[in-house]
C-alpha cells in the first residue's frame, strides 16, 4: 500500500492553483464504490438532509443509543461520508454505536471556519435531539482529526457539555507545517511531501492565519478537553504535530493516549479489511470509545470477538 501511494498520490505540487488542487484531491482521495459498497453490507445506511446538518447514519440492526460523530478527512477540500464508509462501517460494527458521518462543507467553495461551524452545528443538533453528551464520541481522520479537536475546543469555549471522548486518526493539527517531522519525514511519508502542507492549508484558510487555534489545535490551549486517543504513523509528516498535541494535553492535566504505528500509509484506517494494521487500530479505537461512553451496559464488549465477526 505504501508503494501504491507513492506511485499514485505523492507529488511535490498538487496543482497550479487552488481549484486544481481541489480537483485532483477529489479525483484521487477516498475509497472506490465497489470497496465501500462491500464494507457496508449488512448495515443500515440512512441519509440525512436537515436544514442545517447533512450526512448519513450507519448502524447495525442491534445498535445501541450511543453515537459516534465521524468527521472525514480529505485535506478540507475533498471526500464525503460515502468515500469513508469502509472506516465508518467498521466503527459501527465494532462499537455497536450509531455512527453519524457528517457531510461538512469543503474548500475552496467554503473556507475556514465553514467545516468547523458545520461540525459544531452537528453536535448541537444531536444534543437538541436529546442525545446525552456522555453518550457521544467524536472521531475523524487527517483533516477530520483536526476538526475533532476544533469541535472539542469550540464546545469547551461555548459552554457546551463535552462529548465522552475524541479519537483522531493521523490528525492534521498544525496548518502552519511547523513540526520537525514535516521536513524530516519528507521522502519517508508515502503520500505527501513537505510542500503539500502549505498548499492544502492555503486552499482551506484563504486569508485566515494558519496559527488560529481552531484551525490548528496544536497551537491552542488544550486544557479541559475530554479523553483523547491519537493514532499516527511513524513515517507521517504529521507525526510530531500529533506528539505535540499529546504532550500539551497531558501537561494541561488531561487524558491522552498516543499510539504510533510503524511504516503505515497516512490514514491507513481506511484500508479496513485489506491491511491488518487497520483492523488492529480500529479495534483499539472502538475499545477506547466503549470505555468512555456514559452507559457501558448498552455498548458491546469483547471487541476482538466483533473483529473476528467481520
Amino acid at each position: 500500500m505504501n508503494a501504491g501511494a507513492r506511485l499514485l498520490l505523492r507529488r511535490r505540487r498538487w496543482g497550479r492553483d487552488e481549484r486544481a488542487v481541489a480537483r485532483r484531491a477529489r479525483r484521487l482521495f477516498g475509497s472506490p464504490f465497489v470497496y465501500y459498497w462491500l464494507r457496508t453490507r449488512g448495515l443500515r445506511v440512512t441519509p440525512v438532509g436537515d436544514e442545517n446538518v447533512r450526512g448519513e447514519w450507519l448502524a447495525r440492526a442491534d445498535a445501541d443509543e450511543s453515537v459516534v460523530i465521524y468527521l472525514h478527512g480529505g485535506g478540507y477540500v475533498s471526500c464525503s461520508p460515502r468515500t469513508h464508509r469502509p472506516l465508518t462501517a467498521a466503527l459501527a460494527r465494532l462499537t455497536r454505536a450509531r455512527v453519524f458521518a457528517l457531510d461538512y462543507r469543503v474548500a475552496p467553495e467554503h473556507r475556514f471556519p465553514a467545516a468547523l461551524d458545520d461540525a459544531v452545528a452537528c453536535y448541537r443538533w444531536l444534543l437538541g435531539q436529546g442525545v446525552p453528551a456522555g453518550a457521544v464520541s467524536v472521531a475523524g481522520d487527517s483533516a477530520g482529526g483536526g476538526l475533532v479537536l476544533g469541535l472539542l475546543l469550540r464546545a469547551r469555549d461555548e459552554g457546551l457539555a463535552p462529548p465522552a471522548c475524541g479519537v483522531c486518526f493521523s490528525p492534521w493539527t498544525d496548518l502552519s507545517g511547523g513540526g520537525p517531522s514535516v521536513r524530516l519525514n519528507d521522502g519517508r511519508c508515502s503520500m505527501f511531501r513537505t510542500e503539500n502542507i502549505a498548499e492544502f492549508a492555503a486552499v482551506y484558510l484563504g486569508g485566515a492565519s494558519p496559527l488560529d487555534p481552531y484551525a490548528s489545535p496544536a497551537h491552542a490551549d488544550l486544557k479541559g478537553l475530554p479523553p483523547l486517543l491519537l493514532q499516527v504513523g511513524s513515517t507521517e509528516l504529521l507525526l510530531d504535530d500529533t506528539r505535540l498535541v499529546h504532550r500539551k494535553i497531558q501537561e494541561a492535566g488531561g487524558v491522552s493516549r498516543l499510539e504510533t504505528y510503524d511504516d503505515v500509509v497516512h490514514g491507513w484506517h481506511m484500508l479496513e479489511g485489506i491491511v491488518p494494521e487497520s483492523g488492529s487500530a480500529l479495534r483499539r479505537a472502538a475499545a477506547f470509545i466503549r470505555k468512555h461512553v456514559s452507559d457501558d451496559s448498552n455498548v458491546s464488549d469483547g471487541g476482538d470477538g466483533l473483529a473476528r465477526g467481520l
